[in-house]
């Protein structure tokens, strides 16, 4: 099993839960991301990306980091060649560090859908600002860790159907849901939180620490 930590351009607050997300994890760096690596205290083995968002300082300050280059005329985003240099040395699961916020509202969306397209094809993957984090849910019944009064929400990326929530304040059982309905937005666990999924594609966002709002 090889965890790889990718540092994406959005926003990153290190938290003592992302820590434990990312121990032990192979890092790889997607163009500005390289700046979460002196607060992460990690180093990446590989640097990605066509370097266009890049301050001279940071190139300066990680100079002995390997490098790949990419034009900036590209059918694929920094963060998708990252992560295909991590699949290249033996990926079996991810964590998407700084996948949301930043300058760019079209990059953070496409993160939601990359980390979808990974778990569906057998990487397990996370996404996380430190703050809140994204888990895809797959077809099946899963189980979290997030304590008693940690706020979520459920986005469907598609209809859903079979949809079932245990564990929370407002729990669900097998129910449709159609694409674009607010129902699963800002629901709260109140024990073991549970999610169950017959059909569809979806994704829970939550937020572990108290006094983050949606």
């Amino acid at each position: 099993m090889s965890r790889f930590l990718i540092l994406l351009g959005g926003d990153l607050v290190r938290t003592p839960r992302l820590d434990g997300q990312i121990a032990g994890a192979r890092v790889v760096a997607a163009d500005s991301g390289m700046r979460h690596a002196g607060a992460l205290d990690v180093v990446p083995e590989l640097w990605s990306g066509d370097f266009d968002s890049v301050p001279d300082g940071l190139a300066a300050a990680w100079a002995e980091v390997p490098r790949e280059t990419f034009p900036a005329e590209k059918d694929r985003t920094d963060g998708e060649l990252a992560v295909e240099a991590a699949m290249a040395r033996g990926a079996t699961s991810f964590v998407l560090a700084g996948a949301f916020g930043g300058p760019r509202a079209d990059h953070a969306y496409l993160h939601l859908a990359l980390a979808l397209k990974l778990a569906e094809q057998g990487f397990p993957t996370i996404l996380t600002d430190g703050r809140q984090e994204g888990r895809p849910l797959l077809t099946g019944a899963t189980e979290f860790d997030y304590s008693p009064g940690t706020l979520f929400s459920i986005i469907g990326f598609s209809d859903l159907s079979g949809l079932s929530v245990a564990g929370a304040r407002w729990p669900l059982d097998r129910i449709a849901m159609p694409f674009g309905s607010s129902l699963t937005i800002s629901n709260e666990v109140t024990g073991k939180l549970g999610i169950e999924l017959q059909g569809g594609r979806a994704m829970l966002i939550a937020h572990p620490f108290p006094g983050t709002t949606f």
